[in-house]
């Protein structure tokens, strides 16, 4: 049996199964890249719930994993050196979960690819979908100026139209290959417009290549389980 008393995290959250993938998370857009992602590869694991609501991010034991203090986080007690290993970051998770699986990322040029369109959500589409929501749904929609709603919501929707162009003639980002990269931009997408209910600031009908990749994303078995994990009943 893996010991993994050497990560603090594991006080707080004790693993019933150590041999296991441990997952800290919670079902947010970039919690579940990491949930699907393990439901798509079918590798085992268990799931922590990690309730950002309660600030339980920044307890000691979870800055230990991440002193960033953002889920997901992850320690794999079967890591590449044979010793368990913990990472936070999801982009960063998705790559290494590929790795280790040999799933969803290319080879070559193509991989590499892939992981500028994984980069381009972490840099630019996160950042702007959580800045419409966070102006649109939650404390910012009280504000009286409007003007940063509008921002965002003008870059959120140039950003779908990156996405749009991208996804013209292609089934999936990397074309005919469903990859990290569509994990890594499903869950916002879908926010932005189910969660956020900002489908009529970014004119989400007219974005028909999105639309069309987002309901094939969402039809996938592993998505609709990853979405849901962890459960936070």
């Amino acid at each position: 049996m893996a010991d993994l008393s050497s990560f603090p995290i594991t006080r707080r959250w004790p693993p019933k199964n150590p041999d296991l993938l441990q997952l800290y998370s919670l079902n947010t857009p970039n919690g579940v890249k990491v949930s699907i992602m393990l439901e798509e590869i079918g590798l085992p694991y268990e799931p922590h719930l990690v309730v950002i609501g309660n600030n339980e991010s920044w307890t000691p034991e979870f800055l230990s994993l991440n002193p960033n203090g953002k889920i997901p986080a992850i320690i794999d007690p079967n890591g590449p050196d044979g010793s368990p290993i913990g990472l936070a970051e999801s982009g960063a998770i998705l790559i290494y979960l590929a790795d280790k699986t040999g799933r969803l990322l290319p080879a070559g040029n193509r991989r590499y690819e892939t992981i500028q369109w994984v980069m381009w959500q972490m840099s630019h589409v996160g950042p702007m979908f959580g800045q419409v929501g966070f102006f649109n749904r939650f404390a910012g929609k009280e504000w009286e100026d409007k003007r940063p709603l509008q921002r965002y919501a003008d870059e959120s929707k140039r950003l779908l139209g990156v996405l749009e162009g991208r996804l013209t003639d292609r089934q999936w980002v990397m074309g005919d290959d469903y990859t990290i990269a569509d994990i890594a931009l499903l869950g916002w997408v879908r926010n932005l417009i189910v969660f956020y209910e900002a489908a009529h600031l970014v004119e989400y009908a007219s974005f028909t290549n999105v639309h069309r990749w987002l309901d094939a994303g969402l039809a996938r078995p592993a998505v609709q389980c990853g979405l849901k994990i962890p459960s936070r009943n």
